[in-house]
């Protein structure tokens, strides 16, 4: 396999250390909001101790909310247990160049208890590994591809906190593949182009898309660990350099009522010995697959609603799903059809299906072990997909809708035995209160709506 452009070995960061090329090196995972935490390591000492002890953080980590309080209820930390360490262990298989930062290195973690030494259950990076462990029971791997849209304004992050009345899109009118206004946002897509390729990040394109100052980068395809990898720091060099600029992007999935949300439609195909067993000679409403992909396609639509939560977990992830929105609101599959909430893309080797219901807010671990675990679920109950569907999914009244709040999607997922079998009671009990609290937060706020519409007429 060819070298990726940006990936270290550690006699390759050793070396790069010596010369001062390299002075930090970055130790991080994701929390469950998908946000990076850790710690910069002096790169000297990163070589000589923690490329092979790593790091400690305090395990609350994975128990707070948006602004970093501490949540009570969780059964995993608590003030109760003294708020303990996990392990940071460094997965050098993601050590590479972080090239949007000085002199920089990036190496990505899998937390572990700090007395068995056991993976963290609760952590979104464990959760996908777990399922991957499953898949290997077929002799099968996964490959995927994450497709996040984004918007971009010329206002920076300080600006849009200090002064939240409306940030300055780049755009001003709408650019879906529009060659004229991309060229105006080059100076931090052009930018970001780069650097994800030195970075160890191939990059295929990037185009605006529907919305004011809307856009979408493409990255290639990898196994599904290496591309949730790659989709979280694809994120975080985004936002880096946009903070470097003096600009701001958001992943939210609907920035404002009147604009285009923004989706993260995401790819899975499996494949053996290096073929793609999605294909296959049965014709399945005119697409030529295999039993494996009609299992897989079967379980992944049937179980949506049971990790609806891992799709869209926030509050304004559920603003997204309106009719002739480009958002699906149904659960149905089709070939090169958009308004389907699954659409079957390629043939033969590049068969694969497309899954169009997350939102760019997704924790990607967290998006490929829910659609891992639905399609296994599919293959192992040989479970059959509704027929094909053709024409418009927004009008047909007889598709089952996904669901369509935070509260309807937590009361499925902790209630689901599908989520409880995959995922485990102590998982789904942790991120159960977790989007009850994220729920819990939202009821007890007082929005500018609510302002605008009683202040003075009611």
């Amino acid at each position: 396999m060819a070298r990726i452009e940006g990936m270290l070995t550690v006699e390759d960061l050793k070396m790069r250390v010596e010369a001062k090329e390299i002075e930090t090196v970055l130790v991080m995972f994701t929390d469950l909001y998908g946000r990076f935490m850790g710690k910069r390591f002096d790169a000297d000492f990163f070589v000589e101790t923690a490329v092979k002890s790593g790091t400690h953080a305090c395990n609350y980590l994975l128990t707070v909310d948006m602004e970093m309080e501490p949540v009570s209820g969780y059964d995993f930390a608590s003030w109760e247990d003294g708020y303990g360490d996990f392990h940071l262990d460094p997965d050098l298989s993601t050590l590479r160049v972080a090239s949007w930062l000085p002199n920089s290195a990036i190496v990505l973690c899998n937390l572990r208890d700090g007395a068995s030494h056991e993976f963290v259950a609760n952590a979104p990076r464990s959760l996908l590994l777990a399922q991957l462990d499953q898949l290997r029971t077929l002799d099968c791997v996964a490959c995927g591809a994450s497709e996040l849209e984004y918007y971009i304004y010329e206002t920076s992050y300080r600006d849009v906190h200090e002064k939240p009345g409306g940030p300055s899109p780049a755009g001003w009118y709408l650019e879906d593949y529009h060659m004229m206004q991309g060229r105006r946002h080059e100076k931090l897509n052009g930018a970001v182009r780069k650097h994800l390729k030195q970075s160890g990040i191939p990059v295929e394109n990037s185009k605006g898309e529907w919305g004011l100052g809307q856009h979408e980068l493409n990255i290639q395809y990898s196994d599904v660990l290496g591309m949730a990898d790659r989709h979280a720091l694809y994120k975080q060099c985004l936002k880096d350099v946009a903070d470097e600029l003096e600009m701001s992007v958001t992943f939210m999935a609907k920035i404002s009522a009147d604009q285009a949300g923004s989706s993260c439609h995401i790819h899975l195909s499996l494949w053996k010995e290096g073929e793609n067993v999605f294909a296959g000679d049965q014709n399945l409403g005119g697409v030529h697959c295999s039993d494996l992909f009609r299992w897989f396609l079967g379980g992944w639509i049937a179980h949506v609603p049971d990790v609806m939560v891992f799709y869209a977990p926030t509050i304004n992830s559920y603003k997204r799903y309106q009719s002739a929105s480009w958002a699906p609101t149904s659960l149905a599959w089709s070939l090169d059809n958009r308004t389907a909430g699954f659409r079957v893309v390629g043939a033969g080797s590049s068969l694969r299906i497309e899954c169009r219901i997350p939102g760019a807010d997704c924790n990607p671990y967290l998006v490929y072990a829910a659609s891992l675990a639905c399609g296994l679920a599919g293959i192992r109950n040989k479970m059959e997909p509704p027929d094909v569907f053709s024409g418009d999914a927004y009008s047909a009244k007889d598709l089952p809708q996904v669901p369509r709040s935070l509260r309807e999607a937590t009361h499925l997922f902790k209630e689901s035995r599908f989520s409880r079998d995959a995922f485990g009671d102590e998982v789904v009990d942790h991120y159960a209160h977790f989007f009850a609290k994220e729920q819990e937060a939202y009821d007890q706020a007082v929005t500018d709506w609510e302002r605008r519409r009683y202040f003075e007429r009611i």
